[in-house]
């Protein structure tokens, strides 16, 4: 994209091809193993042939992790269990592999890619290809002000379309989308009210370290007052991500939106990717159809994004920790449907069943005594 309109997207996103999906179901329907029998895992390998426009189904063999960082300044009210600006000391975990997402990545063979969109901390203490994307320091405490300037909205949508360039140019073939993140399902939970039309504490959940219930009322009034500030701008979808959104949002969004373009299928992860996937559903209509949801969390706020969007999660094990550790749990599942879909064996075809030789007529036992007595 030449510069930043969002109305692009429309025109540029294409659906999975439909033709190829069916072309899929039907060499299903000649496997040895009955239609249906292998539940959704059937589903999952005809979506993966037509994101892939290839039947059969492609192995998965370069899938990625990449996870947007960011420290939001709502934090700062006591919404999370861990405190305001602690994301840099996650992402460092996560770089040294003392995470879920770092067990898990090295046990399946997955790199893990982390994205420093608006840490709260000297750029100097990470890697250089960690925070080259980075377009802040922390961002701005959404219930009394904007997280982002127009300015840094676009910047960071345009660093998640540039980051989804970078994948897809260099063979990615699936990616799990997380996100490393204080205060992150605060911000979420005024997107996913918004976009929805519901109260704020219909969304609010206790994140990923339980809060306890006089956290749970502050980050409740934190999501009332910013959205009252959301509303104004909710016809316009980077606005409403400067408002009451952050970098890493902005990113993702970008990041999803552009996946699809590219024909990059995504694996969402917890209720900041569904809720920067719901922002990215207003922007083109089309694009969950690149979109598979890993897991149920247990946030209400993923839950209500999800219906949103008619995206069924895959697995249901309460793992609410984020970093994109719920999406490496549903990788291999995704990788097993497709080995089902290419290596079932199909059912031998029947040979027609040629006609039986004719056969001359032959007399009845005593014929000749027969015609003796009737001359007689």
């Amino acid at each position: 994209m030449s510069s930043l309109n969002l109305d692009d997207f429309t025109d540029l996103i294409e659906r999975p091809d439909a033709a190829v999906r069916r072309a899929a179901e039907a060499r299903r329907g000649r496997q040895i193993v009955p239609p249906g029998s292998l539940g959704r895992l059937d589903e999952l390998g005809e979506w993966l042939a037509a994101a892939q426009g290839a039947v059969p189904v492609r192995a998965i063999e370069q899938p990625r992790v990449v996870l947007f960082a960011a420290d939001h300044g709502v934090a700062e009210l006591g919404v999370s269990a861990r405190p305001a600006g602690g994301a840099s000391a996650l992402v460092r975990e996560i770089l040294d592999g003392g995470r879920p997402v770092s067990v898990l990545a090295r046990r399946l063979g997955v790199p893990v890619r982390v994205v420093d969109m608006a840490l709260d901390c000297d750029p100097d203490t990470l890697p250089e290809d960690v925070v080259r994307h980075r377009v802040r320091r922390g961002s701005g405490r959404i219930d009394i002000e904007d997280a982002l300037t127009a300015e840094e909205a676009a910047a960071a949508f345009a660093a998640g379309v540039a980051v989804a360039d970078e994948e897809a140019d260099s063979g990615t073939d699936l990616v799990v989308l997380g996100d490393v993140s204080v205060g992150g399902t605060t911000v979420a939970g005024v997107l996913v009210a918004a976009l929805c039309g519901t109260d704020a504490s219909v969304v609010t959940g206790r994140g990923g370290l339980a809060i306890d219930d006089l956290a749970w009322m502050r980050k409740c009034a934190a999501i009332r007052d910013a959205l009252r500030r959301a509303r104004p701008v909710l016809g316009d979808q980077l606005a409403l991500l400067g408002a009451v959104g952050g970098a890493d949002f902005a990113a993702m969004t970008g990041f999803l939106l552009q996946s699809a373009v590219r024909k990059l299928p995504v694996v969402l992860d917890g209720v900041v990717a569904a809720s920067c996937a719901l922002v990215a559903q207003r922007v083109a209509f089309r694009a969950p159809d690149w979109w598979l949801a890993a897991h149920d969390s247990g946030e209400p706020g993923q839950a209500k994004a999800l219906d949103r969007m008619a995206l069924e999660p895959l697995l249901d094990h309460s793992v609410r920790v984020g970093e994109g550790t719920g999406g490496l749990l549903a990788l291999p599942l995704i990788q097993s449907a497709a080995a089902l879909a290419a290596e079932l064996p199909e059912q031998p075809e029947e040979k027609p069943t040629e006609p039986a030789e004719p056969t001359e007529p032959t007399e009845p036992a005593g014929g000749d005594a027969t015609a003796t007595d009737g001359a007689a």
